[in-house]
């Protein structure tokens, strides 16, 4: 597969500086739904849609994810990556996905049979219940971040500024969780889906797919940064997680661990590290950051100022 040998920098980008973003206009993912307001009045609005998609590999069924139904197949692969179920060597030799029956299938040319480790999974906090199979943690405790990579303060706010007024699902229609792939100041792939979790297993899919190495990479989330973000991030290999909400106690144990740093409630000139901080360079003056603006605050920031 030559596609994976590219690098980040060999896309076009398909909006600015994203190669890949949400198309808020895709009516497949949303739709108008009538209702009334506080006051009684009619009102017309838009709702992310939520579908079942079963997930196979080969002739096994895997999983049944709930989601929005964009990039089936980045998500399928995505999925079996983050589960240590397909290896770096695995050579796929078809993703098929079929509409009607919202069923997608990744085909492997080396035979696969994962019965025994299903058997042996753990449903994490993620939104709409994601589950970690056993032998991911086995993995985990493998990993180890060098000190190499860094993230500079100006990236950090051009990166938030610029993730933030992108168009978005979530200014349209909210009620989803967006996950970026960043480099520097650019943000390179946005992903967006009901479950945290199926986000960035898009983004993983994407990486897996062309090559595109971790090592430099920022990982952007607006949700949570638990065990299973964490997780998730350090299974693809990028030592940086940035997210504009809070931390629970183990997703921080474990940045720790493996030395992953971890940086949350990224808002405007704010933020906070608790893991990794020897990465950040001070390049710009949080004075010299630009405020968030009031519209582009979701849930949890509004909820982290009222506290």
């Amino acid at each position: 597969m030559g596609e994976r040998q590219k690098a980040a920098k060999d896309f076009e980008p398909a909006d600015g500086e994203f190669i890949v973003r949400p198309d808020p206009d895709d009516e497949r993912l949303s739709t108008a739904v009538q209702g009334i307001d506080q006051d009684g009045k009619p009102v017309d609005t838009r709702v992310v849609t939520e579908r079942p998609l079963t997930l196979y590999l080969n002739s096994q069924e895997i999983v049944t994810m709930m989601t929005i139904g964009d990039h089936p197949d980045l998500l399928a692969v995505g999925y079996l990556v983050n589960q240590n179920m397909l290896r770096p060597d695995d050579i796929v030799t078809g993703v098929e996905y079929d509409d009607d029956l919202e069923i997608v299938v990744v085909r492997t040319e080396r035979e696969t049979n994962y019965e025994e480790k299903m058997k042996k999974k753990v449903r994490t906090s993620g939104c709409a219940q994601g589950t970690v199979f056993g032998d991911v943690m086995d993995r985990f405790d493998e990993i180890s971040f060098e000190s190499g990579a860094t993230i500079r303060t100006s990236w950090l706010y051009g990166l938030t500024k610029k993730i933030n007024t992108a168009p978005s699902l979530y200014l349209s229609a909210g009620a989803i969780h967006g996950c970026v792939l960043c480099q520097e100041d650019r943000p390179l792939v946005y992903m967006e889906d009901v479950g945290r979790h199926n986000a960035v297993d898009k983004i993983a899919g994407w990486m897996w797919l062309n090559g595109v190495s971790p090592a430099d990479k920022i990982f952007y989330t607006t949700g949570r940064l638990t065990s299973e973000m964490v997780i998730k991030t350090a299974m693809m290999g990028i030592p940086i997680l940035v997210s504009r909400s809070g931390f629970t106690a183990w997703g921080v144990d474990l940045a720790r661990q493996i030395g992953m740093t971890l940086i949350g409630r990224a808002r405007g000139k704010r933020f906070v590290a608790l893991s990794g901080t020897e990465r950040i360079v001070f390049d710009l003056d949080a004075s010299q950051a630009d405020d968030e603006a009031p519209e582009h605050r979701r849930k949890g920031a509004r909820e982290d100022q009222d506290a």
